[in-house]
């Protein structure tokens, strides 16, 4: 079919005969569509419209002159054959191998590029051609991904990058296949599935800007505009003042299924067994059996997944800025086994949260996109194919708890994490002590979870001067934690957590758990620099001397 009139004026007959054979064309080779994709320079076949716009963007935005093969629209691609063939053959090892080692994906993941069968022929297409003829050691897309991960490595803009690409095009011999612009190579990589989601919230974290509050302009509760302000105090209409971005972890999920290796490795937990009694792997553990037991059909499909959350806050740029935070919001999946569950390429980033302050108490507001995909997967996602048993299931998946060091448990559990009722577990009863000239509030009835003929319990000396006959209390339950913040006795809660929205969270025995990394390390920092007397690391100063002498303990070390 002739094509060269894409090249032509838009205001010349041959661009418009050539519009509508276009037109014609498409709408015969693809007669259950009622939309299509449109080729304009600004759409590039990612968003789809009926003829009738796609004709008037033809016209006014031009059509992309680098859609030379019309695969989106009917037309037979040259290597589909050889595509189909590659992907009938698996002989355990990845011909992509290049892709998952610079973005973490697994070796299989490349199933299934989205609903369009065209999208995944192009990408082997780019994985076949050569970079330049009679190149060996890379193709087109194994180059570009490099490339890409130099860029997101190195904090490249895209104008670098594009210069990079033009320079790496001039450098190749002629006829080489590297992209000439930034906006090329990401008509590439979007094949891929890479998706995300931007979206715009209140600077001041009252809302995320979606569903009823999509098209507003100012934030409802606090009255702030949705735009970003700049130096001269005039707001920039179009320029969001603070962008969240969310991955979605469903698509990702499927694409696991549709691994033959990872889709087996998925259900290892259902045929291990505990030889010793020990918990050795979460399935093991009480959350896990309560899900098996209170709602059996979840159980009796090993396929189902149980997940885990994390997330804390970090800054970027080191000691340079003060004045920034990002929090990283991960999904770990614990069907897997050990050996895999905590590799890099397992752990799922779904939500980045940034800005010039951490979001606090306000986190639930940006998990609001989060806990709708949790709650949609807790009914079921139909139509997950399971490319290790060859057929389509309902894909289902609870979240069994979180894992945060002691600030975020705060935040995220709703609880109380300072002060005199700091501890979660204690309460009211939380056996707190204010030091005079410390200036801190320090806990010392952890004696209590000792065995109660422990040798500890008697010492007097060595602790507060008291000895210990306490038992430990019991902690609360979810349904209990509920009730106390919807009945508001709030002494020890914040606020009710997001989590309480999913429908099994009550039930739960842990719902939280500390990070033991942060625990360690913090205990052994302090008792290095008290023994060493490292500068500023040192417990042991005049302050913890006088408050020793006012609570009658260790006189003998008064200052």
């Amino acid at each position: 079919m002739d094509k060269s009139w894409m090249h032509s004026d838009r205001r010349s007959k041959a661009y418009e005969f050539g519009v509508e054979a276009f037109l014609n064309f498409a709408v015969e080779n693809l007669l259950t569509a009622t939309h299509i994709r449109c080729p304009c320079v600004k759409c590039v076949n990612l968003k789809l419209f009926g003829v009738g716009i796609i004709r008037d963007h033809l016209y006014f935005n031009g059509i992309d002159q680098s859609y030379k093969n019309w695969t989106f629209h009917g037309e037979p691609w040259e290597a589909t054959t050889n595509a189909s063939r590659n992907v009938e053959e698996d002989d355990g090892h990845s011909r992509y191998s290049f892709v998952s080692e610079e973005i973490d994906m697994d070796d299989n993941d490349f199933g299934d590029f989205g609903s369009d069968p065209y999208e995944f022929a192009n990408v082997i297409g780019d994985g076949d051609q050569p970079v330049y003829p009679g190149c060996r050691k890379y193709t087109k897309l194994s180059a570009l991904v490099k490339l890409y991960n130099l860029k997101a490595k190195h904090g490249m803009s895209d104008v670098c990058f594009t210069e990079l690409l033009i320079l790496q095009g001039d450098l190749l011999p002629e006829g080489n296949t590297i992209p000439t612009s930034m906006y090329e190579a990401k008509k590439t990589l979007c094949a891929l599935g890479l998706s995300y989601e931007k979206m715009h919230a209140c600077p001041n974290d009252c809302i995320l800007y979606r569903k009823e509050y999509e098209d507003s302009t100012n934030c409802p509760t606090c009255g702030i505009s949705r735009w970003k302000q700049g130096k001269d105090s005039i707001l920039k209409e179009g320029v969001p003042a603070k962008v969240v971005w969310y991955f979605p972890p469903i698509p990702r999920f499927k694409r696991m299924f549709q691994s033959h290796e990872t889709a087996k490795s998925l259900t290892w937990h259902a045929a291990r067994k505990s030889i010793d009694g020990q918990m050795s792997h979460p399935a093991d553990s009480p959350s896990w059996k309560l899900l098996d037991d209170k709602w059996p059909e979840f159980g009796n499909e090993p396929r189902n997944l149980r997940l885990a959350l994390s997330s804390d806050g970090f800054n970027p740029h080191s000691s340079l800025s003060s004045r920034y935070s990002c929090w990283p919001v991960i999904l770990v999946t614990y069907n897997l086994p050990p050996w895999l569950c905590m590799k890099r390429k397992f752990m799922m980033l779904t939500l980045l949260i940034s800005g010039s302050k951490q979001p606090g108490n306000d986190i639930d507001v940006y998990l609001e996109p989060l806990i709708d995909d949790l709650k949609s997967l807790w009914v079921g996602i139909r139509g997950v194919y399971d490319a290790h048993n060859g057929e389509y299931f309902t894909l289902r998946a609870a979240l069994m708890w979180t894992i945060n060091d002691f600030p975020a448990y705060g935040n995220l559990s709703g609880c109380v994490v300072k002060g005199y009722k700091a501890c979660p577990i204690c309460g009211d009863d939380t056996p707190s002590h204010r030091l005079k000239n410390g200036h801190k509030i320090c806990y010392i009835g952890h004696r209590k979870w000792l065995p109660i003929n422990h040798p500890y319990r008697r010492q007097r000396a060595a602790f507060n001067g008291k000895p210990e006959y306490g038992i430990p209390p019991e902690p609360l339950t979810g349904e209990e934690v509920l009730h106390m913040v919807e009945n508001g006795d709030r002494v020890c809660w914040k606020k009710k957590s997001i989590f309480f929205d999913l429908e099994y969270w009550k039930y739960l025995p842990v719902r939280h758990a500390l990070d033991v990394m942060h625990i360690e390390k913090n205990v052994c920092d302090s008792i290095i620099g008290t023994l060493l007397e490292i500068p500023g690391k040192n417990k042991d100063g005049i302050a913890a001397r006088l408050d020793l002498l006012n609570m009658g303990v260790k006189t003998d070390l008064q200052p």
